[in-house]
């Protein structure tokens, strides 16, 4: 069965044969537009850099990316902007902005990629190699991935499960209107491959999911991971991490806090499901090697 995003791709490629098409099917594109930090990366990670001409308004990684033309955020991406850069490949996320039908009156060529998963990492990368014309890099940089986190997973399943708060979003300098990781989300896996079992992974729970800090008292995680405001950038994240480490020491009483395992998220790579997944998984790791070497 043809997927959504390969029907669309396939039409598109009819739309605009055959200059598009037999350009496509030739070379590949050279004028690439990238919406999010996510696609982003896999195109740097494929090799496709040189021919990225703009991308979304947070794409910071790697850093020859932040200094493209940017077009937008991922929630509004700008037609009209990404026009003036007269691409001959847009990649986009499946998302109710409308920016695929403006594309297409515009005429100009796109993809749609899906995102929330590590299956949807690696769907992603397929696509997007395809769309490129190096389909078989999408399969290096796939196999690349899984032998490093089958790694990374061998490594966490010699080790005591730890139970894992994820805490995904938050009020500003607050411990309130909290949002955790649950079940079937990108960063529950990263948690399960690292060697840990996410607290908030209940069956019938949404993926991610709003929580109060009675729930966080009653689960009494071993280990917390607070994202401090993931959208600012490294530097900023880690200016905040006192401030933050502050707040979670008003509730002396959970054992996460008395252990000294909360933990304020200083990569990325956590919210970016992409290439870095790696990364990412080894950084949770990271954590749980320390608690138990202690």
């Amino acid at each position: 069965m043809i997927s959504t995003s390969r029907r669309i791709f396939l039409l598109l490629v009819g739309l605009f044969a055959p200059a598009w098409g037999a350009g496509l099917r030739a070379a590949g594109p050279v004028r690439i537009v990238s919406t999010s930090p996510s696609i982003t990366e896999t195109l740097f990670a494929l090799g496709l850099g040189d021919r990225v001409v703009g991308v979304s308004t947070y794409c910071r990684f790697p850093p020859q990316a932040a200094a493209l033309p940017k077009v937008g955020s991922f929630l509004k991406p700008d037609a009209e902007l990404i026009a003036g850069l007269r691409p001959d490949l847009v990649i986009v996320h499946e998302v109710g902005n409308g920016l695929d039908r403006r594309l297409a009156s515009l005429r100009i060529p796109f993809i749609i990629v899906e995102r929330g998963s590590l299956a949807s990492v690696y769907s992603s990368i397929r696509q997007i190699a395809a769309a490129a014309g190096v389909p078989d890099r999408a399969e290096a940089l796939i196999g690349d991935i899984q032998r490093q986190l089958d790694t990374i997973r061998r490594a966490g399943s010699a080790r005591p499960r730890r139970r894992v708060l994820f805490i995904i979003g938050r009020s500003p300098g607050r411990l309130a209107d909290l949002v955790a990781v649950g079940p079937g989300s990108y960063i529950n896996e990263l948690i399960e491959i690292a060697g840990a079992t996410n607290v908030m992974a209940i069956a019938g729970q949404p993926e991610y999911l709003r929580i109060s800090m009675e729930t966080v008292l009653r689960l009494d995680p071993d280990v917390i991971i607070d994202t401090v405001d993931m959208g600012d950038t490294g530097a900023e994240r880690r200016q905040r991490q006192p401030i933050n480490a502050r707040l979670w020491r008003e509730y002396g009483m959970l054992t996460a806090v008395k252990t000294r395992q909360v933990h304020a998220a200083t990569t990325d790579a956590l919210v970016v499901p992409g290439p870095r997944v790696v990364d990412a998984a080894q950084w949770v790791a990271s954590l749980l090697q320390q608690e138990s070497a202690r």
